[in-house]
């Protein structure tokens, strides 16, 4: 049998290069680290559902994409034969866990995909009732505060806001590496890598339960395929998807390191052997 790992990672590179590839020719992708941009409906949202950040699958599905690839694997895990219920493949699990959160969410203070936006030239912006962007300090996109009126420093005498009116400082400018893309990928190629050690035993051999932890599996990385597609054709520059994508091939190949060497060394004593 093909290994699955690699049918993955051919399906998602495909996917995501080839939907870069189209937004670039026909100009579907929007440029989510403009400030001026960023903060408007995607041009095509009227015409193509999966143009609009409120779409179920945005609002529902790649948002959680960890949350929902987590619960897939452990459903599976937890159901499957003992001599597959592995602390390695738990260990891999709490090793991408852990870049998702490092990435992402937190790193002894900004994630790191945050400081990269700083540190390629981005900045804290909000958009003002007018349709202009004001610069803020960055503890206010660190911290995700929303910025009230009240902020009477921040704001010219002359501003006058809407009653109500509250506006959500987000990181613009700079590189943003496509965090879904990021997600999408590592989230695909762990759960193809788990599907593995189920696929080693005959299917009429699964308890009845494990049929359907690996149907949920399959099913998840349909939608993540399909997630991946719409992301790489409306939103992100074409580089900042490619790089969202390398990072998570990269971040999933730490967790095949132990077994590469654990190969490399079985093959080698059975040459010394021989």
């Amino acid at each position: 049998m093909a290994d699955v790992r690699i049918s993955a990672f051919v399906a998602v590179t495909s996917v995501v290069f080839l939907a870069t590839a189209y937004s670039v020719v026909y100009g579907t992708y929007i440029d989510t680290s403009d400030p001026l941009l960023s903060h408007l409906p995607h041009p095509l949202s009227q015409s193509i559902y999966w143009a609009t950040k409120s779409n179920f699958l945005n609002v529902y599905f790649i948002k959680y994409a960890w949350g929902w690839t987590s619960a897939a694997f452990l459903f599976s895990w937890a159901t499957s034969s003992p001599d597959t219920r592995t602390v390695s493949r738990m260990l891999k699990w709490v090793t991408e866990t852990a870049a998702w959160l490092v990435f992402t969410s937190w790193f002894f203070g900004p994630a790191l995909l945050d400081r990269a936006i700083l540190m390629s030239g981005g900045n804290c912006f909000v958009s003002l009732p007018s349709g202009e962007t004001m610069t803020v300090p960055h503890d206010f996109c660190f911290t995700k505060s929303t910025l009230t009126p009240a902020e009477t420093h921040l704001f010219s005498a002359s501003f006058v806001a809407p009653p109500g009116w509250e506006g959500k400082p987000r990181l613009r400018k700079g590189h943003d590496v496509s965090g879904h893309i990021f997600l999408l990928t590592m989230s695909i190629l762990f759960l193809a890598d788990q599907l593995r050690p189920s696929l080693r035993h005959p299917f009429t051999h699964w308890p009845t339960i494990h049929k359907y932890a690996v149907a949920a599996n399959i099913a998840l990385l349909a939608t993540w395929l399909f997630a991946s597609a719409t992301t790489s054709a409306y939103f992100h520059s074409p580089l900042e998807k490619i790089t969202g994508y390398i990072l998570g091939v990269m971040t999933f190949g730490l967790t095949q390191i132990p077994s590469l060497i654990k190969a490399n060394t079985v093959r080698a004593e059975k040459l010394h052997s021989s």
